[in-house]
């Protein structure tokens, strides 16, 4: 799932975990360097909004270490395994990532079963931003002259795949737009059971 910044991804994300049995969320905010590695554009502004940003490698090891175990990689998580059938063998286990860039980095986008993009006017987006606080704060003119365009940039990187996509309007109450993603990914994983 990727969204533009405070497109309301986090929320949505953790409410899917709390409604799809045997899921568990993989972040990318989790993946920030520290501060001091992030570097600055032409304006002084700190590029948060690159891959370069992120610890992508150690992002995609936790993903791969979901592939090969999700089991496992539940119980680290401190997660439960709920048995939803009588056959463990029809047990599917959903990884939910989310994130900005996660679709700009080729290796993982190439990994996703279903892709969901969350979009916000800009407007509703500047609004929701200035009322979250972040570590450092937001330079002025940080939004406009950085945060923005990056968005802007980096959903222009994607556009070729957006076939792919199921575009979701965050400005929908939540409940509606989890309602909508629960019902897609319910019917995935029936199919994923099916099949198996």
């Amino acid at each position: 799932m990727r969204r533009m910044t405070n497109g309301g991804k986090t929320t949505l994300a953790s409410s899917l975990q709390e409604q799809i049995p045997n899921s568990c969320i993989i972040a990318q905010d989790s993946y920030f360097k520290d501060d001091s590695e992030v570097p600055m554009d032409s304006n002084g502004f700190k590029q948060y909004d690159i891959l370069e940003a992120l610890h992508m490698q150690m992002m995609m090891r936790d993903v791969d270490s979901w592939r090969r175990d999700p089991e496992s990689f539940l119980r680290q998580q401190g997660l439960e395994t709920q048995l939803i059938e009588p056959s463990v063998d029809n047990q599917v286990f959903v990884l939910i990532v989310e994130g900005f860039l996660i679709f700009n980095y080729r290796p993982l986008d190439e990994l996703f079963d279903k892709k969901y993009f969350m979009e916000i006017p800009y407007d509703a987006c500047k609004r929701r931003r200035s009322l979250r606080v972040y570590t450092p704060p937001d330079p002025p003119g940080y939004f406009d002259g950085y945060v923005w365009p990056m968005y802007l940039k980096n959903r222009e990187e994607i556009e070729s795949d957006t076939s792919e996509f199921v575009f979701l309007d965050g400005l929908k109450p939540k409940e509606e737009l989890l309602a909508a993603v629960c019902k897609d990914l319910c019917q995935e994983i029936q199919r994923l059971r099916e099949k198996n």
